[in-house]
């Protein structure tokens, strides 16, 4: 029997649910799949890295997420001439280009630059054609000792975080009012307009003092 205002039942118990179900027993043999593509890709490309194009040290956007680094999407022009690579040749030996991307603070450029050189150094450049080797390539002792690398390149590390210091309370800090600090730079701010033309018009009041004079009333005929 229904009491009081509740919902009046109206469950369904016909929906045919087990036609709705997706299993995934195909697990085992999808991870046998991807290890077999990673394979045969890493044999196409060889003797290549498996991890694909070098790619920069970036912030990560917005104040919140800032203080995290990450991978970007290509190094800079600035950053490719510094490093001394032609922003031509650079794709051809491994290193990903970003023509948008422009670098703000000497940290990151110098950072990236690092990062260039030091894939440079550990770089073995195979001729295109096999027996014609150019200007550039690596010699064929260095050729024949090379093997495929399958790690990641120069991975991306977070920094350290600071430790916390701890500095004992003088008279003075105790005695600082740090909220009537901040409302009085907060207004100072605000005004600082006003106060410059104010103080202004003070110094040219100074400089070029007026002279006082009274007016005559007009007589009323």
């Amino acid at each position: 029997m229904v009491k009081h205002n509740n919902v009046v039942p109206n469950q369904h118990f016909h929906k045919q649910w087990q036609r709705r179900v997706k299993t995934y027993f195909d697990q085992a043999g999808a991870k046998k799949r991807r290890r077999q593509a990673r394979l045969e890709r890493a044999k196409n490309i060889g003797p290549r890295p498996t991890a694909g194009f070098l790619r920069p040290v970036v912030r990560c956007q917005t104040s919140k997420y800032n203080i995290r680094v990450r991978q970007g999407r290509g190094f800079t022009r600035a950053e490719l001439k510094a490093a001394g690579i032609n922003i031509r040749q650079a794709r051809g030996i491994g290193i990903a280009v970003d023509h948008r991307r422009v670098n703000r603070s000497v940290e990151s450029l110098e950072a990236n630059v690092a990062r260039l050189k030091h894939h440079l150094a550990h770089l073995v450049v195979f001729p295109r054609r096999k027996g014609l080797p150019k200007n550039g390539d690596s010699s064929p002792e260095d050729l024949a000792a090379a093997t495929q690398f399958t790690g990641e390149l120069q991975s991306i590390t977070q920094a350290a975080k600071a430790a916390d210091e701890f500095v004992e309370i003088s008279a003075e800090l105790s005695e600082f009012k740090a909220y009537r600090k901040l409302r009085g730079e907060r207004t100072n701010a605000r005004y600082i307009g006003k106060k410059t033309k104010t103080q202004i018009a003070a110094e040219e009041a100074l400089k070029n003092p007026a002279k006082k004079g009274k007016k005559g009333k007009k007589s009323k005929k």
